[in-house]
Parts: C-alpha cells; sequence; structure tokens
C-alpha cells in the first residue's frame, strides 16, 4: 500500500515538475528573440576523431569531414576506443575558447557534446565512452565551458547526435563506401558486410537494439545534458539516421527540463520540425526564404573536425561578407572552429576570428537585430535593416565600391540622414522621382566590408516577391 501510495506521489511529482517547466516557457516570440538578434555563433566540432587529424593506417581520409574518419575508414570499435587514450587535451582553455568567440562577435556557442563516434566530451553514467572514464585527461569538459560562457554573456548550446552512434551498441551508422576512406584491399567484402548489416562494420556495434540504444544512452545524456550545466539555449540535433517517431518523441519530452531551448529540424523530419532550418555549407538564394528562422552552418577550411592537411581555408575577407549575406537574408551565420588534439585552436582559425572581431568592433550595428531588407539583391553589396518606432534605418554593406562614387536605392522614402558608420561622417543625398541617389567617397573606407548608414522617414514599402521555393536544408548523413 504504502509503496503504490510512493509511486503515486513520485509520478505526481514528476507530472507537476514538467508542468512547471512548461508553464515557465516563454511565447515563441520572445524565446526566439535572442536568437533573431544574435545572428552570429561559433560551432565547435571536437573529439577522439580530432586525435585521428584525418589519416588512418598512413593514409588520407578519402572522403567527408575528419569527424567521419570511424565510419569511412570502418575503423574496428576496440582500435577506435583504444585512441582515446591517447586523447588528452592539456592546452584546452575554455575561457580563452569563449573570449575569442565573443572578441569575434558572436553571441552563442554550440559544441559538439557527442558526435557520431558516441564519444562524450562529459562525464555521463550511461556509458564508459566519456571523456572522463576514457581518457587521460579524466574530467568534464562541458562544465568549464558552461562556465566560461557565463561569465562572457555567451548563449550555450549542445549538438548532440541522437541516432548514429558507432560506439555504443545499437547505435545507427549511414552507411558509406570503403572507397571514401582507405584502399583496404578487402573493400567488396566489408562493402558486402556494411549493406546487410544496415551501415554498420563492427559486430560489437548490433549487440543492442536501437530501441535499446535510444532508452539507454541517447534518452538519459540528453536529460544529463538538460540537468547539468546550467541554461542551454540550444539543442542541435544531427542526421536522424533509421528514427523512429518514438524515439524522437522520448528525445523531446527531456526538452521541457529547458523550457525555452532552441531546436533545429534534424530530429526526425518531417514530424519534427524544431525552431530552425539547418543549410549546410551553402548560403541560401533569394528564392529559397520561407520566412522561417534559420542558420548557415559552414567550415573556415574544408572539414569540421580538425584535420591536418586541410589547408583550404577561406579568407577573413570571405567569412566577413558571409556573415553580411546571410544576415541580409534574415539567417544567422554559425561559422566552425575544429580545435587540435591537445584542446588549442588552429592559428588560422584564431587568426581568422580576430579580423572578423576588428571588423565587427565597428559595423556589428550593422549585424545585430537587423532584419532581412526588401531592398535585394544589390550587385554592390548587401542591405540590412531596422525598424524605430516610425523610422526605418537601412545599413548598406558595399562590397564592390562604385566607381561614379554614387549608391541609388529604389526608395521614395524621405531621407533623414546618411552616413559612414565607421566614423560618422553625414553624406550627401539626392532624391528622385522613385530612388535616392547617394555619393560616396572616391575610395572605401573598409576594402572588405564598408557600411553605411540611412535613416528614412516612415516603414519601408516591400516590394511583391514570388512564391519562394523550399529551403535546401543541408546534410542528414554526410
Amino acid at each position: 500500500m504504502y509503496k503504490i501510495l510512493f509511486l503515486i506521489l513520485l509520478i505526481s511529482g514528476i507530472s507537476s515538475s514538467a508542468s512547471m517547466a512548461q508553464e515557465n516557457k516563454l511565447p515563441d516570440s520572445l524565446r526566439m528573440k535572442w536568437w533573431e538578434e544574435a545572428r552570429f555563433g561559433m560551432f565547435i566540432h571536437w573529439g577522439v576523431y580530432a586525435q585521428f587529424g584525418g589519416v588512418y593506417r598512413g593514409h588520407e581520409q578519402a572522403r567527408g569531414g575528419a569527424e567521419w574518419i570511424m565510419n569511412r575508414s570502418k575503423i574496428p570499435v576496440d582500435q577506435y576506443q583504444a585512441m582515446a587514450g591517447q586523447f588528452n587535451p592539456v592546452q584546452y582553455n575554455p575561457d580563452e575558447w569563449v573570449r575569442m568567440a565573443k572578441d569575434a562577435g558572436m553571441k552563442y556557442l554550440i559544441i559538439t557534446a557527442k558526435h557520431h563516434d558516441g564519444f562524450a566530451l562529459f562525464e555521463t553514467k550511461t556509458s564508459k565512452w566519456n571523456m572522463v572514464d576514457a581518457t587521460p585527461y579524466g574530467k568534464d569538459l562541458l562544465k568549464p565551458l558552461a562556465a566560461a560562457c557565463k561569465k562572457y554573456g555567451i548563449k550555450l548550446g549542445f549538438y548532440y547526435s541522437q541516432a548514429q552512434d558507432w560506439n555504443n551498441p545499437g547505435g545507427s551508422a549511414a552507411r558509406k563506401l570503403m572507397r571514401e576512406g582507405w584502399p583496404n584491399p578487402d573493400s567488396a567484402k566489408i562493402d558486402a558486410y556494411t549493406l546487410a548489416h544496415k551501415g554498420h562494420w563492427d559486430p560489437k556495434q548490433e549487440t543492442a537494439s536501437f530501441d535499446d540504444y535510444i532508452k539507454n544512452v541517447a534518452v538519459p545524456q540528453v536529460k544529463e545534458l538538460l540537468s547539468n550545466y546550467g541554461d542551454i539555449s540550444v539543442l542541435w540535433w544531427d542526421t536522424p539516421t533509421n528514427m523512429t517517431d518514438e524515439a524522437a518523441s522520448m528525445l523531446q519530452e527531456q526538452l521541457r527540463l529547458q523550457p525555452n531551448i532552441i531546436t533545429n529540424d534534424r530530429l526526425k523530419r518531417p514530424n519534427f520540425p524544431g525552431d530552425t532550418k539547418t543549410p549546410e555549407q551553402k548560403i541560401p538564394d533569394w528564392s529559397e526564404l520561407e520566412g522561417k528562422h534559420w542558420e548557415t552552418c559552414m567550415t573556415m577550411n574544408g572539414t569540421w573536425g580538425f584535420r591536418t592537411s586541410d589547408q583550404k581555408w577561406k579568407p577573413a575577407e570571405i567569412l566577413i561578407r558571409n556573415l553580411v549575406d546571410i544576415a541580409s537574408k534574415g539567417g544567422n551565420y554559425l561559422l566552425n572552429v575544429g580545435p587540435k588534439p591537445d584542446g588549442s585552436f588552429p592559428q588560422e582559425s584564431i587568426d581568422r576570428l580576430a579580423t572578423i572581431g576588428k571588423w565587427m568592433k565597428i559595423n556589428s550595428e550593422a549585424i545585430y537585430a537587423t532584419k532581412s531588407s526588401p531592398l535585394q539583391p544589390f550587385e554592390w553589396g548587401r542591405c540590412t535593416m531596422k525598424e524605430q518606432g516610425d523610422k526605418t534605418l537601412l545599413y548598406l554593406t558595399i562590397f564592390d565600391w562604385p566607381q561614379d562614387g554614387t549608391i541609388v536605392l529604389p526608395i521614395k522614402n524621405k531621407v533623414l540622414k546618411a552616413s559612414f558608420l565607421a566614423n560618422g561622417k553625414t553624406l550627401k543625398v539626392k532624391s528622385q522621382s522613385d530612388a535616392i541617389k547617394i555619393e560616396v567617397a572616391k575610395q572605401a573606407i573598409d576594402p572588405v566590408a564598408t557600411v553605411i548608414k540611412i535613416e528614412l522617414a516612415g516603414k519601408l514599402e516591400k516590394e511583391k516577391t514570388a512564391t519562394a521555393k523550399k529551403m535546401k536544408t543541408g546534410a542528414l548523413d554526410e
């Protein structure tokens, strides 16, 4: 009798706690407000795969990001887990990581708490395959990172691979051909095996069912992540390989622990759309904008996880212009860093973050809390917009400086003021019948991107646009 009464009270308490969490949930317009205003965040891909650096048995991984090396090279579970014995990031300085993100003008940070190799960067009771139990470092990496984010006012988010897990038994595996890894003489045999075993290549991966994995690893780990690290602003799902609606529902239920959390669209399509769409390594064109929240995630070089041979670094100029382009279309830019196995950022990433930060220190007003402008597109650059009461602010970010020293905008509103954002210098404006002509200097203030701020009277009339195409939201199974 007492046991039954205790269970009733316990269930009632859990239900009550969940209900209270839901009651504390903000309306979507307020819940998404910080995210809409942020526009710029840091993605971090880090784990045991960094120790490989894209090389297995002396061979460069033939295709895909370095974080996929276990799958593409078909590394046996025991061999891969043995590499964790060398993963000792003694140079890890989360305070420095977060400070660099803040100085670059980023407003939030998302780290791979668990990628597809199933390795947890945090202490977990569900599996020994984690940073505390499997490495000589022996400490939870996320707790000091959470503390640093709180210190610097940076929103913290976790990436979590909810379906794919190549080390914890029962996790799914997207099938990749052996040729995408290294020239294994047994490639034909291995490809036949993965075809017959739903992408798996090691019998140890199949000693439990997918349902077992979801119930015993994924759900409790998500609960740990949402319970042990303070306020978590984003949960970034990835690759719903073999995912079911039932499993997705179990995972989504854990979000009650963080009622104001923001999630993406990769938990399980189409029934679990989340809050944000996720184009990957591409910036949508104007025909794809559907009026929904979206975030382009993109690498600085060619890979997400650290790879020693990848020197295809994008110039800082391109990264800055990408940020402006994305903001001008109403999206966010999630720019990736792949830390080295010792815990330090590659110098190339550090240099680019610093350069972006210098530009943002002067021009961030043209990025933060802006909306897409109907005055798009321009060959010379991009335009973002803010509405302030009975005024409209336009920010013209000029990439290609006009040779005749003028910028023409097809607007009829009265111009209250036009000036360079960098130095406040007022610019002359001439009104025409259906446009305005702005006289600018003969040379750009910043050859990468110079911003002109225009204050207009009234609201800017929006041009009618054609029906948008569906946004392509990037890779599901890389």
